[in-house]
């Protein structure tokens, strides 16, 4: 008989280090068969190689010999995989991130809350911050701590706001009060202001205490304007810092109808470093998590200089470029002026060149509900680009988007059908789709379908 090879003579703990590796070869066997990457297997399947971990320690710590009662000694006794690498305490609340490593989840959900996405042992960015209870470890931190006679107290609770004294009330005016100062000062004050509210919530909360916050954060970059000399570094800290703000929630409509704000985004977003100018679009997104911010915004003229920097496609601010321009365009009149601000030859361009596909595809998506657009995509030969990426991409929803898009420009210009019925005939495209695709895809293929089979019957009626 085949043994486990981790946990010989206890038949419960085989069975589960059984399921757990079954689980993790169908894991690993989809990872590699798909030719996209799988994120959500991956973590999965790092979920199940740290459970199999915890099953080989748990093992080890029941076959040791500690005495029950020996307290003053026992925290040098807890096992590290028990300790929480943030807290070096023991784990409360076990929690699984992303990355598949286990944290005390107090610990590091106030992590996450401080604007980190990045796993604090592995430094691997994060696919998603959803935290997953780590059952296993936590039963097992409750079986060791039964074994020691120690009693596991209550996770500890963690608010957003921490609190804050007189002493940082005032440090936080203070360093307001510089930004009225010489520009070494300013330059000081605005780093650390910077630091302030990217690791503190609370820091964020104090800007919306007061009207005259924001505009006094933002009075260097006033007087920049005026003398038309910008400070690169300060502008930097200043457009990052007002991304950090607007991350509260409570703050996004104060900042985003404070009347320098956006003028001075949309300067950020033309001049600056690639880091303000992708931070300045990064901000965008996040104040259009309101529908009253959306309308603001593009009522601006912030659309133009979004598309102008997705146009040069640098790396580094593409996505979130991409993103704003995506969540700005859920209300219909910012489609309007995103396409009379030419973003569909941008996006189609980008797209023909197989830069951030995915995202670019959804905008074009949301965009083809506005006939000019879809006029737009027509002229400028979208219908061979999508039929060309429905073919070769194994995204269903990427195939989604390319249908819904061809579906519309087809109804749109009866001229385009000569194209579809090429491919059809050719490479089947449609039909494929229409049997294997996404229910939204079925349908969208099954409509053009239709109509493809209506205009042959009538030609042979004819």
């Amino acid at each position: 008989m085949t043994k486990s090879g981790v946990f010989e003579g206890d038949p419960s703990m085989v069975a589960k280090a059984m399921e757990l590796k079954r689980e993790l070869q169908k894991l690993v066997k989809a990872i590699v068969d798909e030719d996209d990457v799988n994120v959500g297997a991956i973590d999965r399947a790092q979920q199940m190689l740290c459970a199999l971990k915890e099953l080989k320690v748990k093992k080890s710590i029941s076959s040791s010999k500690i005495h029950p009662h020996h307290h003053d000694t026992i925290s040098e006794k807890i096992p590290e995989e028990f300790k929480c690498p943030l807290s070096k305490e023991l784990m409360r609340d076990p929690v699984i991130v992303a990355s598949g490593q286990t944290y005390d989840g107090p610990f590091i959900l106030k992590w996450l809350k401080a604007g980190n996405r990045t796993c604090p042992r592995t430094q691997q960015v994060l696919s998603h911050t959803n935290l997953t209870p780590n059952h296993l470890i936590r039963e097992m931190i409750l079986q060791w701590c039964k074994n020691h006679g120690i009693e596991l107290l209550e996770p500890v609770q963690y608010s957003d706001e921490d609190v804050l004294t007189e002493a940082d009330r005032d440090h936080f005016l203070s360093l307001l009060r510089k930004m009225s100062s010489t520009l070494s000062v300013q330059k000081e004050a605005a780093k650390e202001l910077r630091q302030l509210t990217k690791t503190m919530p609370s820091f964020r909360a104090l800007f919306g205490e007061s009207l005259d916050a924001i505009p006094q954060l933002l009075s260097p970059l006033a007087e920049s304007r005026s003398r038309n000399n910008v400070h690169l570094d300060l502008q930097e800290d200043l457009i990052t810092t007002l991304l950090n703000i607007s991350i509260h929630d409570n703050n996004k409509k104060l900042v985003a109808e404070t009347p320098i704000v956006l003028p001075f985004l949309m300067d950020a977003l033309r001049l600056g470093t690639i880091e303000t100018r992708s931070n300045a679009a990064a901000t965008l997104f996040s104040l259009s998590a309101l529908d009253s911010n959306k309308a603001l915004i593009g009522k601006s003229g912030a659309l133009k200089p979004l598309i102008d920097l997705l146009d040069e496609g640098h790396p580094l601010a593409i996505k979130d470029v991409a993103s704003a321009i995506f969540n700005l365009c859920i209300i219909h009149e910012n489609k309007s002026r995103a396409v009379r601000d030419g973003a569909v030859r941008v996006i189609l361009k980008k797209i023909m060149n197989e830069m951030h596909v995915d995202e670019l595809l959804s905008i074009l998506a949301m965009l083809s509900t506005n006939q000019k657009a879809i006029e737009e995509m027509g002229e400028l030969g979208a219908v061979p680009c999508l039929l060309c990426i429905i073919r070769e991409t194994s995204c269903s929803r990427n195939k989604e988007n390319c249908v819904a898009i061809l579906y519309t420009i087809c109804y749109s210009d009866p001229s385009k059908w000569k194209e579809m019925r090429v491919e059809e005939s050719t490479y089947g495209t449609i039909s494929q789709l229409a049997q294997n695709g996404t229910s939204r895809a079925k349908r969208k293929a099954s409509g053009i379908l239709d109509r493809l089979n209506r205009a042959v019957n009538l030609t042979h009626t004819a």
